[in-house]
C-alpha cells in the first residue's frame, strides 16, 4: 500500500527533492524558520499581534518547545474584532467567510484570505483527493459550494487539477434526489456530512446503489463516529475516509491515507499541538487533549496557536502506510459539548453518537439535557426511517444505557431518561452537532 500522496507533496514545498527522503528533522526544521518568519510578520503587520507578541521575538523560537513561549489565540479574540489579525490592506482580501457556531443570535466569527491562502487550500484539496480518487473520475460534493471561494468551490478546483470532475450538489435536502444523481451521473465518491451521507444509505431508494459502484467516501466537517463508518462501510462496500479542517485553518488540516487510521496533517503550512485543556500545558503524542494550531504560510490573516476546542490525541506509532507524517487521532468532538451531571458525570456526543447510530431505524437525533424537579433529565428527539415502528423509542433508551455516564447517573437516582420521540425533531442550524444543555435557561 503507497505512502500517503501528502508526504511528497511536502517534500516538494520545503524544497527537498525527489531523490531525497523525508526526515522529521527536515520538516521541524523547516517548520521552526516558517514559525519565527510568522512571528515577525505578524508583529509588524498584525494590530493584534503587535500588542500580543511585544515581549516575544521570532528569533528567539529555536526549538520545538520553544512554542509554549507564544500565547494562546482563543475564538473570543477572533470574535471582538477579527479586522485586527489582517496583515494586508482589505483591497488584498479575495474572500470573507463568516460563520455562526450556533443559532443565529451568537456573533459571527469572519476569517479572511487572500487569492493566495486559497491557492493553498486548493493544492492542499487536490494533492489530499488523490488518495481516493483518479483521473476520469466525478465526485458529488454534498457541501456548500456556491460562492467562490467556499469549500465545494475550492475542491472543484483541486479536483479538476488531476482531471476528477467535482460537482456541487450543496447540503442534502432531498435523498432520494441525491441518489437518483450518484446513479445517472456515474458518481464515484462523494463529499459530506457524516449524518447526511448516513440518511442516504438508510433511505429506501438506497438499494438502487450496487455494492461497489462507489469507490470512497470523504466524511467531514463534523465529528465522524466510528459507527457511522461501519454503516457506510457494510451497505456500499466502499473506503470511507476522513478529512479534519475547520475555516479556521483554512478549510483544511488533514486527511486520511488509505490505511484509515488518522489524519496525516498538512504540516508544511499548519503546525500543530495537543495541549492540556487547563493548564496549557503541551502533551506528549498518545495524551488526548486540545487542538492548537498555527498558519504556517497565510498572508492575510495568520494566527498563532489558536485553540480550536477539539479533543483528540497524536498517535505515537509511525503510520503503516510508512510516512513520516505524524497522525492525529480522528477527533473525538469538541470540549465544550461535554455535559457535566451531578457527580461528576461527563456526557459527551460522541458516546452517544456510538450506541445510537447502529440502530437501523435511526437517521439523525437531538440530545437534550434539562432539569425536571431538581434532577438532571436526557430527552431524545429522534429522526427516523419511514419503516421505524412503535419500538424505536424503547430501543433508543436501551442504547442510552450502553453509555457508562448515563447509565452510572441513572442508577445513582442523578439522571433519568425523558421523552424520547420524533415529533420533536429539529434540524440544527449549525453543522457541528453537541449535546445541548438547558438547563441553565430554566
Amino acid at each position: 500500500m503507497s505512502t500517503s500522496p501528502l508526504e511528497s507533496w511536502i517534500k516538494t514545498k520545503i524544497g527537498i527533492s525527489a531523490q531525497e527522503p523525508l526526515t522529521r528533522g527536515a520538516l521541524e526544521s523547516y517548520q521552526l524558520h516558517r514559525l519565527r518568519e510568522t512571528v515577525e510578520y505578524a508583529r509588524q503587520h498584525s494590530p493584534f499581534y503587535r500588542s500580543r507578541l511585544a515581549e516575544v521575538r521570532g528569533e528567539e523560537i529555536r526549538a520545538p518547545e520553544d512554542i509554549a513561549r507564544l500565547p494562546f489565540t482563543t475564538t473570543a479574540e477572533l470574535l471582538e474584532d477579527e479586522r485586527r489579525f489582517l496583515c494586508v490592506s482589505q483591497g488584498e482580501i479575495e474572500r470573507v467567510v463568516t460563520i455562526r457556531s450556533s443559532g443565529t443570535t451568537a456573533p459571527p466569527k469572519r476569517l479572511h484570505f487572500t487569492a493566495e491562502d486559497l491557492e493553498l487550500t486548493v493544492d492542499f484539496f487536490h494533492r489530499g483527493m488523490s488518495t481516493m480518487v483518479k483521473p476520469g473520475d466525478r465526485v458529488l460534493i454534498l457541501m456548500p459550494g456556491e460562492l467562490p471561494g467556499s469549500v465545494g468551490d475550492l475542491l472543484v478546483k483541486g479536483l479538476r487539477r488531476m482531471e476528477v470532475e467535482g460537482i456541487v450538489h450543496g447540503l442534502v435536502r432531498d435523498a432520494g434526489e441525491v441518489i437518483e444523481r450518484i446513479v445517472s451521473e456515474e458518481i464515484h465518491c462523494l463529499v459530506g456530512l457524516p449524518v447526511q451521507v448516513l440518511a442516504l444509505a438508510r433511505h429506501p431508494d438506497a438499494a438502487r446503489i450496487p455494492l461497489g459502484w462507489l469507490k470512497s467516501v470523504l466524511l467531514s466537517a463534523d465529528h465522524v463516529p466510528s459507527s457511522v463508518v461501519r454503516v457506510l462501510t457494510a451497505a456500499w462496500g466502499v473506503r470511507v475516509f476522513n478529512h479534519y479542517g475547520m475555516t479556521e485553518m483554512g478549510l483544511g488540516g488533514g486527511v486520511e491515507c488509505r490505511r484509515l487510521r488518522g489524519y496525516h496533517l498538512r504540516e508544511a503550512d499548519l503546525w500543530f499541538e495537543v495541549v492540556d485543556p487547563e493548564s496549557g500545558r503541551p502533551l506528549p503524542d498518545g495524551e488526548p487533549g486540545e487542538v492548537v494550531f498555527t498558519t504556517l504560510t497565510r498572508r492575510g490573516m495568520p494566527l498563532i496557536r489558536y485553540r480550536t476546542g477539539d479533543r483528540a490525541r497524536f498517535l505515537p506509532d509511525p503510520c503503516s502506510c510508512g510516512t513520516v507524517l505524524r497522525r492525529l487521532e480522528r477527533v473525538r468532538g469538541r470540549l465544550a459539548g461535554d455535559i457535566i451531571l451531578a457527580g461528576g458525570h461527563r456526557l459527551n456526543i460522541a458516546e452517544l453518537d456510538e450506541v445510537l447510530f447502529p440502530l437501523p431505524f435511526l437517521l439523525d437525533y437531538q440530545a437534550v439535557v434539562r432539569s425536571d424537579d431538581g434532577r438532571a433529565c436526557l430527552d431524545i428527539a429522534i429522526e427516523t426511517t419511514a419503516a421505524a415502528g412503535g419500538e424505536a423509542p424503547p430501543l433508543v433508551r436501551r442504547a442510552l444505557l450502553e453509555v457508562r455516564a448515563v447509565r452510572r447517573a441513572v442508577a445513582d437516582g442523578r439522571l433519568m431518561l425523558g421523552a424520547v420521540g420524533r415529533d420533536a425533531f429539529a434540524r440544527s442550524i449549525s453543522i457541528k452537532r453537541t449535546v445541548v444543555d438547558r438547563r441553565k435557561e430554566q
